[in-house]
């Protein structure tokens, strides 16, 4: 995984997105309009926290959110999202 040069604020995470698929388990192939949003993704970079509260979650946990959570951003040509901890439901053993 490459490191990224952003350094979030306060209790946000950088998360990268799983990538959306491009097929049906039948090998249906999905237009752009019918793939759904990921829901999965990668830590990328964590900040460091508000004043009375530690990070829970680290850059390398593979983490679940929500449908429409965080923010989109593209950084050097990949997409990524900004969202508070709080956004994040899950970390995902893997």
């Amino acid at each position: 995984m490459a490191t990224i040069k952003i350094n979030p604020l306060s209790d946000r995470v950088v998360v990268k997105p799983d990538k959306n698929e491009t097929k049906t388990s039948t090998g249906i192939i999905l237009p752009d309009n019918a793939k759904e949003k990921p829901q999965r993704g990668v830590v990328v970079a964590v900040g460091p926290g508000k004043k009375d509260e530690q990070m829970t979650v680290n850059i390398g946990d593979h983490v679940l959110y929500g449908k429409y959570g965080g923010t989109e951003i593209k950084y050097e040509g990949e997409d990524y999202l900004i969202m508070r901890e709080s956004d994040i439901y899950a970390v995902l053993g893997e």
